[in-house]
């Protein structure tokens, strides 16, 4: 007889828990699968939506870019496309298609008070991503590094001729032959080893710093040279002080990573507050309650992340979706996943987990609309392509709510919707609910919902769950905001230097709050905007929003209160401080760039464009501040026999914030239950 499976949520964890459950021939004989969902989407913090009344444009909850080191998020959407075999020619029928490479990211260096972009275009490596990872462990990403140093060497001496003393190429090709001369295996190296590559670091640095002094330190080209090497040597000199290359980068997770670089003599300007390293904070939002005097963000997961993106990639460092990821990711698995034979029961909202001495014994849910058609058909077409809109499809709920719903214009994804109160208002009826009871409804229950959510719908579980209430009690999470601009000019004509090869930028380490930007006018071509207000270009905006806590679920209006901050900070963005980026907008942004199919004047022309507040419990960041990866679970560490958890929260060997942890996550959850699948890559440091 089939065990039933209930999955909470439908985030990259809990749909990549459902993938591969449902991967192996003969599941549905061990296996009835269905997945419970709020609303009429999928994704988590990964879902967009299509916006019907301003050209079918994407609207995303912020920037998603994937990096060429995801090897299980790579290789889940490969399989993903492979089996679901679009016709030849449709849109995005190839995952390749979906995703595009990516070698040009830019950092925003602030230099005595002026912003700097630090152009960087980076070499392709072989491969593809989703075939496999390159090895990970601290010595050999440490080796990666090292290999590179006479790279960063011979932009220093292109820079600043004359400058650097003969003996500099010496001492670095000794530290290269050195180490390639050392067993792979760190376990293998003597005490000699160690001491030779000390002597071998201090020699380089020694002999490099002369050239730090500041008559050239205002030169771009010498400084981003001596960053680089800072950086590296910095990073080299500690994992081997501290014991990295064979404890694994957790043995430093203790420490904030800028305090960890400044206990081994990196160099405040050329190191701590460089640029690459403010940047590893700015791409994993790390600052405590989203306050950027607060920046937290632990060693050795930060050392472990910069290394495995700038070292373990294959193909391109990075890849750019070619639509929104609902499109490109979430709506072709939910296809996949019902052509499985996986069910989704969406307008499902977890309210209370209620567990026994045996495990999950209950859950109880709202149903928060009515669907008299049977199942709910979530996706919409657009040019082709099957997406998710910004709305529920009204026309599939029952007729009295669906109007009330539009009327009242209610979010049926916040945790503070006022939809309950509203419809007993209206009725002088409560929404109707459903409990799903153990060896009736789910035999094993996996949540994907994350860290926060959990919290609020399961208090009960902290209770039985020890282990849980430690990592609850732990773990941070930030707000984000983010806000998208559809412009006529395109970006080049904003006076940015696009690549060589023609991609745009993505850039951090701007003023915050909106810190990081990218030009994402790829994702035009699947838009369908009327010809006569067509936009050249569009630019994402994202970064952390200050936010302390969570209100009580009764105050309602707090959504909007944050939606209108991230809206005005969208409005100070361009009119304060874009020219620092978009050197055409001097003198005081153009208004009249924005396209507005309202034709308004000014700032009010913002007003068309899209900003959100990722304030929900749901939507939250997950932060990896010093000492929580300790606290972190693996999927199975509740101690509750029935429950598993998915998502990028728990202990996967990344442990950071991104949709590649949050895959990991959701294998651990699949191979816990069916053993399957036996391999997750990169799940440790190999040590």
């Amino acid at each position: 007889m089939a065990q039933n499976i209930a999955i909470l949520g439908g985030g990259a964890g809990a749909l990549a828990a459902a993938f591969y459950l449902s991967a192996k021939p003969g599941w549905r004989e061990r296996y009835a699968i269905t997945v419970y969902q709020q609303g009429w989407r999928l994704g988590g913090k990964g879902a967009s939506g299509r916006n019907a009344q301003l050209g079918q444009r994407i609207e995303e909850h912020g920037l998603h870019i994937w990096f060429g080191c995801y090897a299980n998020a790579f290789a889940l959407i490969r399989a993903v496309y492979a089996e679901l075999e679009r016709p030849a020619g449709a849109p995005l029928a190839r995952w390749d298609e979906a995703f595009r490479p990516h070698d040009y990211v830019a950092l925003a260096e602030d230099v005595d008070g002026r912003w700097r972009p630090w152009h960087l275009v980076l070499p392709r490596r072989p491969g593809e991503p989703g075939t496999g990872l390159d090895p990970v462990t601290p010595w050999q990403l440490a080796l990666a590094a090292i290999e590179w140093l006479p790279r960063w060497h011979s932009e220093l001496r292109a820079a600043a001729p004359g400058q650097l003393a003969p003996e500099v190429d010496a001492s670095i090709a000794a530290l290269v032959a050195l180490a390639r001369a050392l067993p792979a295996d760190a376990h293998a190296h003597e005490e000699a080893d160690r001491r030779r590559m000390r002597q071998a670091l201090e020699r380089v640095e020694q002999r490099v710093q002369p050239c730090a002094f500041a008559g050239v330190i205002e030169d771009d080209g010498v400084r981003r040279a001596l960053i680089a090497l800072n950086v590296t040597t910095t990073i080299l000199r500690g994992m081997l002080a501290d014991g990295v290359f064979t404890r694994g980068f957790d043995a430093v997770n203790g420490e904030d990573f800028r305090g960890w670089l400044l206990r081994h003599g990196g160099d405040q300007a050329l190191c701590v507050n460089a640029a690459p390293v403010l940047g590893m904070y700015s791409l994993l939002f790390a600052f405590e309650d989203g306050d950027p005097a607060r920046p937290s963000l632990e060693a050795g997961t930060a050392l472990r992340a910069m290394l495995r993106m700038g070292f373990a990639y294959r193909g391109s460092v990075m890849y750019r979706m070619q639509a929104g990821m609902g499109d490109a990711v979430f709506a072709p698995l939910v296809e996949l996943l019902a052509r499985r034979g996986v069910r989704f029961a969406f307008f499902h909202r977890v309210e209370e987990i209620v567990p026994d001495g045996a495990g999950v014994a209950s859950i109880r849910m709202t149903v928060q609309a009515d669907v008299p058609g049977g199942d709910y058909r979530p996706l919409v077409d657009v040019n082709g392509l099957p997406c998710w809109p910004d709305r529920p499809d009204y026309g599939q709920l029952d007729p009295a709510q669906a109007a009330l719903l539009q009327a009242h214009g209610v979010d049926l994804e916040s945790w503070w919707s006022d939809w309950p109160a509203l419809f007993r208002a209206e009725t002088g009826k409560d929404l109707p609910e459903k409990t799903l009871l153990r060896g009736r409804d789910f035999d094993h229950v996996i949540s994907g919902l994350p860290v926060d959510a959990l919290a609020l719908a399961a208090p009960a579980l902290l209770d039985v769950s020890l282990p849980l209430r430690a990592t609850v009690a732990t773990l941070r999470t930030v707000a984000t905001q983010a806000c998208q601009v559809w412009l006529h000019p395109d970006t080049r004509a904003l006076g940015w230097t696009v690549a060589p090869n023609g991609q745009e930028p993505i850039l951090t380490t701007f003023a915050k709050p909106y810190d990081t930007w990218a030009g994402m006018s790829q994702v035009l071509a699947s838009e369908a905007w009327p010809p006569e207000t067509a936009p050249a270009s569009v630019q994402y905006f994202c970064g952390p929003m200050p936010q302390a806590g969570l209100p009580p679920r009764s105050d309602t209006g707090f959504p909007a209160r944050a939606a209108a901050r991230a809206h005005d900070d969208g409005v100070a963005l361009l009119r304060d401080r874009i020219q620092a980026l978009w050197p055409a907008a001097a003198g005081g942004f153009p208004w009249h760039w924005l396209v507005d199919p309202a034709n308004a004047e000014g700032p009010a022309r913002f007003d068309r464009q899209y900003w959100r507040a990722n304030v929900d419990p749901a939507e939250r960041y997950i932060l990896s501040v010093p000492g929580s990866t300790a606290r972190r679970l693996a999927t199975h560490g509740t101690g509750l026999a029935n429950l598993y958890l998915a998502g990028d929260w728990l202990k996967t060997g990344l442990d950071c914030g991104c949709v590649e942890a949050a895959v990991m996550g959701g294998m651990q959850a699949a191979r816990a239950i069916s053993g399957y699948p036996e391999t997750i890559l990169g799940e440790n440091d190999g040590v």
